[in-house]
């Protein structure tokens, strides 16, 4: 059986204000706010390494209760767990209330917590004043328990009747009218009677303190797990115990009693999860690079669970799935097998973690289905296929009809959509992800909690001054840039594209560390040098001129100051000769040996072929195309002089190695289809050639070839990966791989709706998200909008 821990997902802020309160945008005291700008980056660093051995629940007022009810197996006369009950009393709001109060769309919560908690004390008559102001509490928030604009805890149909049933035989009255009685009493039979199935069944052994005498409690126990709970619940396994003895249930509760005192979260064990959240957390914020051991362990960890079948992973499905997703993105090799539960949407949906799933595990599933590296991993393109659509339609709604779904979900859900995995440039990811960030997040099963985050505002002050810090330095290599440009003449080129700020944003949205500067202004600059070539010989340069061109690079002699037919040859060549010189001696001091390679006579040969096919009107077979195209597409001299500088050693033999060729080859090909496809109308009314006209022309539709070169891009986006993630085989370090994803999301972003150089405007907020804007974001907590 599958249990979703994350059901019915909802961020929301711990607060001591009135639910009234507008708390959106409010900021945090000017002194707390001194007191984190003091705060050093290494002491952030610091706290938020401790938080990865420390991530917890908060603890639950509503299991709790129920495990202060479980009796002594000495006698049934006295409680198991004293200190629950005593942790009870000490723990009662002033209003009378249990629990944490985050919204009044969330009062059930309160109410359930509260109920729960007094019949605790009613069963071993203790705490008379803290059941009087308990039951006031009630009285005075009766009428939401039958208000269906307020959120529903997971279970409480079923659950709050059975506790009012208790009640009743603790000799409780509690002022329910008779009508309001009868609807929720009809309410809950109508629940029980839904068609049963497997995952039916789970469910309503999971939320068994409902039921009482009606359920069968041996046959429950079938559910039990190796830690002796069930359903990795306290209140649930204390239920049970209050029925039946059962030695390994009793040793579940007293083992989570030794961790977290005198009270009980809502599920434990969750803190595999919530490590994995927090490196999700880490990674999305650009950070991780600060914590690469911390994390290495968690996921180190992850994995042993995985192999091993854990069910802290496998039988949760939000686990399972950021596990997945985390630990094969990472270089971990696994199976897409664990997955394969959630590929059938209606299976899904009857188990037991549908029953209890929300939209964010939905979102966790579809993040999961996105990694597909190998070619038949039919059930991740199948949990792909519902999961999408399931999370449109969720947009589609109108918010107050879609469980609760809160603004921040609704935000990421749209991202997510939006911009998927391989089309998410992480400097981007980053900025969204910090300005949406709330500082605690709440989440909803049987109750309220909180996956404790003292150290949020840590991470969060972190990211913000990392983003800037870096930003800063982007800011600056622009000028220095600009200054180049000048400097080489290129602005003189009347013909060419002026895209240096996008080639430069193209190496900041993925180079973004400070160590990697180098590595930034290679890419930087051979972008635009590229663009400069791509529109000589498209536009730019008579046929006298590219041969010129050409021949001056394989001489490639700074002293050939006769040899030029044109002034704009001229500029071409010594901004090409002396900025890859100047790039090579910069590797040079990096990796120890000469690493200039003659790219760019590759290309410029490959751009010749194109024009020459287009000036004899010639057309060229597909695979002649594609041979001759992923060299002329320009990739070569971006990516690879950057490869020498992000860090590893790079030999001969590795450079060489049909790893790297590949890498690059795929990489280039899918550009270029990419391209081809996005570009069909502009470059056919420019009569260059296009892989699209191509096979149009041997009797194919376009829509056919469409689908067909769609199909080629995504096998190859798959095997790239493939390549990028693996370790065992692999020679090129992972470092340099990643340059070729990078640029592989960069391309799908640029070429998302069309011809991203084209279409400027489409560019110009990304431009100043990640190059000019600073992120000034003052702390807000964040509430769901009734």
């Amino acid at each position: 059986m599958i249990l979703t821990h994350s059901s019915h997902f909802v961020l929301l802020p711990m607060h001591q204000t009135p639910w009234n309160a507008k708390l959106s945008g409010e900021s945090m005291d000017v002194g707390e706010r001194a007191r984190n700008c003091t705060m050093s980056t290494e002491k952030r660093k610091d706290q938020i390494k401790k938080l990865f051995t420390k991530t917890e629940l908060s603890v639950s007022s509503y299991d709790t209760a129920w495990v202060a009810m479980v009796p002594s197996p000495q006698s049934c006369l006295l409680p198991c767990f004293p200190q629950c009950l005593n942790w009870l009393m000490e723990n009662q709001l002033p209003d009378g209330s249990w629990g944490l109060h985050c919204h009044p769309r969330l009062i059930k919560d309160a109410v359930s917590s509260t109920l729960a908690c007094v019949l605790a004390l009613r069963k071993w008559n203790a705490g008379e004043v803290h059941m009087e102001k308990g039951l006031h509490f009630i009285e005075s928030n009766i009428g939401s328990v039958m208000d269906e604009k307020k959120h529903s805890p997971s279970g409480f149909d079923i659950i709050f009747p059975g506790m009012v049933e208790y009640a009743k035989d603790l000799g409780l009255v509690l002022p329910l009218s008779p009508a309001a009685e009868d609807a929720m009493f009809l309410k809950r039979d109508s629940e029980l009677k839904r068609s049963k199935s497997e995952g039916r069944e789970a469910y309503l052994a999971y939320v068994s303190e409902g039921l009482g005498k009606l359920q069968d409690w041996g046959e429950i126990m079938k559910y039990q797990r190796k830690n002796g709970s069930l359903f990795n619940s306290p209140s649930t396994t204390a239920a049970a115990l209050n029925h039946l003895s059962d030695a390994k249930g009793l040793a579940y509760l007293h083992s989570v009693l030794d961790r977290f005192g005198n009270a009980v979260p809502t599920a434990h064990p969750m803190q595999l999860y919530t490590q994995l959240c927090m490196v999700d957390s880490l990674e999305k914020m650009g950070i991780a690079r600060h914590f690469r051991n911390e994390i290495r362990s968690v996921l180190d960890r992850a994995y042993r669970c995985w192999l091993e079948g854990d069910e802290e992973i496998h039988l949760d499905s939000a686990t399972c799935a950021i596990a997945f997703r985390l630990l094969r993105l990472n270089g971990y090799k696994l199976s897409s097998d664990s997955l394969a539960q959630f590929a059938e949407e209606k299976l899904f949906f009857n188990s037991l973690g549908g029953h209890l799933c929300d939209t964010s595990t939905i979102l966790e599933l579809y993040q999961a289905s996105q990694i597909i590296i190998f070619p038949n991993e039919l059930a991740l393109e199948k949990l792909n296929a519902w999961s999408n659509k399931f999370l449109k339609n969720q947009l589609s709604k109108d918010e107050q009809h879609v469980e609760n779904l809160h603004k921040k979900t609704a935000q990421e859900v749209d991202n997510v959509l939006k911009f998927p995995y391989y089309a998410n440039l992480q400097r981007l990811e980053s900025r969204r992800y910090i300005e949406k960030c709330s500082l605690d997040d709440f989440r909803v099963l049987k109750t309220v909690y909180w996956l404790q985050s003292s150290c949020k505002r840590d991470m969060l002050d972190l990211a913000i001054e990392d983003f800037n810090s870096c930003q800063s330095i982007h800011h600056q290599e622009l000028k220095q840039l600009e200054r180049w440009f000048r400097e080489t003449r290129l602005d003189q080129l009347q013909f060419a594209r002026q895209k240096l700020t996008y080639c430069f944003f193209s190496a900041a949205a993925t180079l973004f560390p400070p160590e990697v500067s180098d590595a930034r202004m290679a890419w930087a600059q051979n972008g635009i040098l590229t663009t400069v070539v791509d529109d000589f010989f498209d536009v730019g340069g008579c046929r006298e001129e590219m041969i010129n061109l050409i021949e001056l690079v394989e001489k490639w002699d700074g002293n050939l100051a006769r040899n030029f037919c044109s002034e704009q040859v001229e500029i071409i060549f010594f901004a090409l000769y002396n900025s890859i010189n100047e790039i090579g001696a910069k590797a040079f001091a990096y990796q120890r040996r000469s690493v200039t390679h003659h790219l760019w006579l590759c290309l410029l040969k490959s751009m010749m072929t194109e024009a020459d096919w287009v000036r004899n009107k010639s057309f060229p077979t597909l695979e002649e195309y594609i041979n001759n195209g992923y060299v002329s597409f320009a990739l070569g001299p971006i990516i690879l002089p950057s490869l020498y500088f992000v860090g590893p050693m790079l030999s001969e033999e590795i450079v060489r190695d049909p790893e790297y060729h590949t890498l690059f080859k795929l990489t280039s090909i899918c550009g270029r289809l990419l391209n081809d496809i996005n570009g069909l109308k502009k470059e056919s009314l420019e009569g260059k050639l296009n892989s699209v006209t191509l096979l149009i022309g041997q009797g194919a539709t376009e829509e056919e070839v469409l689908r067909e070169l769609r199909s080629m891009i995504d096998r190859g986006r798959r095997e790239l990966l493939r390549l990028v993630v693996q370790r065992e085989g692999s020679v090129v370090p992972r470092a340099c791989k990643d340059l070729f994803w990078n640029m592989n999301k960069i391309l799908h972003l640029f070429y998302m709706r069309n011809d991203g150089f084209s279409s400027p405007t489409e560019m110009v907020s990304a431009v100043k998200a990640v190059i000019h804007e600073p992120i000034s974001l003052p702390f807000k907590a964040e509430i769901c909008e009734e």
